[in-house]
């Protein structure tokens, strides 16, 4: 058997057998190169072209920042930090030949202080955020940090 139909009698077997995703997404795109994707009761529309939403690499670089703000928000209130106010990332992506991400920076602004806490709240952040934890090592984020930056 090659690669699909094993991951497809694995999926189907684990169906049959009760198993339950986490996570469940239907993905449609009727023609052109925008898709429309159900996640919970949330549509979200990716487009290659640009013309009906982002474009994949931007999206993903998106989700990156959205799920690391909370992470970085967590790990701080782990460090006693209890209000950190606000945080703004700005996210870059390099992209190689192919146009596939081959690397991923953060400037992130935060309205505490946290002078010379910055370093750790970066790397708890790391070990919280799901997105950095589901990425290849390459595509980690390259992070800097600014606080009372508001």
């Amino acid at each position: 058997m090659n690669g699909l139909h094993d991951r497809d009698a694995y999926e189907s077997g684990a169906r049959m057998a009760g198993a339950m995703a986490d996570i469940n997404v239907t993905s449609t795109s009727e023609d052109g190169f925008a898709t429309t994707s159900r996640v919970g009761g949330f549509e979200l529309t990716v487009d290659a072209t640009e013309e009906e939403g982002p474009e994949p690499n931007g999206t993903l670089v998106a989700d990156y920042a959205s799920c690391y703000i909370p992470a970085f928000r967590v790990g701080a209130q782990q460090r006693d930090y209890d209000d950190l106010g606000r945080i703004e990332i700005d996210a870059e992506g390099d992209l190689d030949d192919d146009e596939d991400l081959e690397a991923i920076r953060f400037d992130i602004r935060v309205e505490a202080d946290i002078a010379g806490d910055e370093d750790e709240l970066v790397e708890r952040g790391e070990e919280i955020c799901h997105v950095h934890s589901a990425l290849r090592e390459e595509l980690h984020a390259d992070i800097s940090v600014e606080g009372s930056a508001f």
